[in-house]
């Protein structure tokens, strides 16, 4: 499978969150030619290792997950009513293609929407959960259990990625089974090009992060890096609707993103922006409050304390169906991270004094 394969193959894959272990395996079997071992946790994290038993260990690393739906109820009409699994958009779901994920087959459904003509357009607003319902062309709850479909089923939003002008990857979750495919693409990029890495190398691809960092949590205590590198997308602010002033000023097509903020260790943070320039890589920057809202916070904290930084990959429309990317971007990422690993020389102490 060659790159661009495996793009289209993992993106178009659904992986949601607690059920990410088929994307998982599409993932593994792509880097599996570029690493010496691999760990697959209990909850489903995927990890390929390369240059395994040195004393320093680096982390590169992307979430699996992506938002989606649980059946919660399902009405004697045989209508589906849902819960969220991570920050699914009730507004946007309306008139959507469903795919609905039994234990052994996808079911095709619909959310279905009453048509303008018999609503009272005067008193429309944004629809809630308890507004939105599935129809899968089931005449009743009997017909709907015998498709196999019960409450707990997940669901995913039916789309795929496409290009937008030459320029452009859109597509439902990009957040972040992007990032998995650029770590993936450093990992191959350091094969091919026969780089022998003073330190251990752990390309982590987590799970649960869209339902509070969990899989990274869970892997950091495994591994328990010296330093570690996270990319995750972040907000393009630039279309309408965004409020730079309280948002930030982030766009599309000028290059990755260096966070700064309280989990971002700043020797780190130096050191990527020193690579960057020194490399003229095209980056922006990012302020951030209390969190990063990014698996980061869980390699900062979740154990004594990792070095720990974020670079982050523009994107417009987030939790939508028409997540947008720019090419240049991810390349960008992908070389910024590459150059950062060829930098580290293996027994960095990255404290901020001694």
């Amino acid at each position: 499978m060659n790159a661009n394969e495996f793009l289209y193959s993992y993106l178009n894959n659904a992986s949601p969150t607690g059920f990410e272990a088929s994307g998982q395996k599409i993932w593994l079997d792509y880097i599996q030619p570029f690493i010496d071992e691999k760990i697959i946790d209990t909850y489903g994290t995927a990890v390929g290792v390369i240059n395994p038993g040195q004393p320093y260990k680096v982390v590169i690393e992307a979430h699996a997950d992506e938002i989606s739906w649980f059946v919660n109820y399902i009405d004697d009409n045989g209508y589906l009513f849902l819960r969220r699994n991570g920050g699914s958009d009730a507004l946007i779901a309306p008139s959507m293609r469903a795919n609905i994920h039994t234990k052994d087959k996808v079911v095709k459904g619909i959310f279905g929407w009453p048509a303008i003509h018999v609503r009272d357009i005067a008193k429309d607003k944004a629809p809630a959960i308890a507004d939105i319902f599935i129809d899968c062309g089931a005449a009743n709850k009997k017909e709907v259990e015998e498709m196999g479909i019960h409450v707990g089923t997940v669901v995913t939003f039916e789309d795929g990625l496409m290009e937008l002008n030459g320029k452009y990857l859109v597509g439902r979750a990009l957040d972040n089974r992007i990032g998995g495919y650029m770590i993936a693409e450093v990992a191959r990029r350091l094969k091919e090009n026969n780089i022998t890495l003073p330190y251990t190398l752990y390309v982590v691809n987590s799970v649960q992060e869209e339902i509070g960092l969990r899989g990274a949590e869970m892997i950091v205590r495994r591994l328990k890096p010296d330093l570690a590198f996270i990319t995750d997308v972040t907000h393009d602010t630039q279309s309408p609707m965004y409020n730079k002033k309280t948002q930030g000023d982030m766009a599309c097509g000028k290059g990755p993103v260096i966070c700064y903020g309280p989990a971002v260790q700043n020797n780190v943070r130096d050191f990527i922006i020193d690579v960057a320039e020194k490399n003229k890589i095209d980056f922006q920057r990012q302020a951030v409050s209390r969190s990063t809202g990014t698996d980061t916070d869980s390699f900062a904290y979740a154990t004594e304390g990792v070095a720990s930084a974020l670079i982050s990959l523009p994107l417009k429309y987030m939790h939508t169906t028409v997540e947008t990317i720019a090419k240049d971007d991810m390349n960008a990422v992908i070389d910024l991270i590459y150059q950062c690993l060829l930098k580290v020389k293996g027994g960095e102490d990255w404290r901020y004094f001694n």
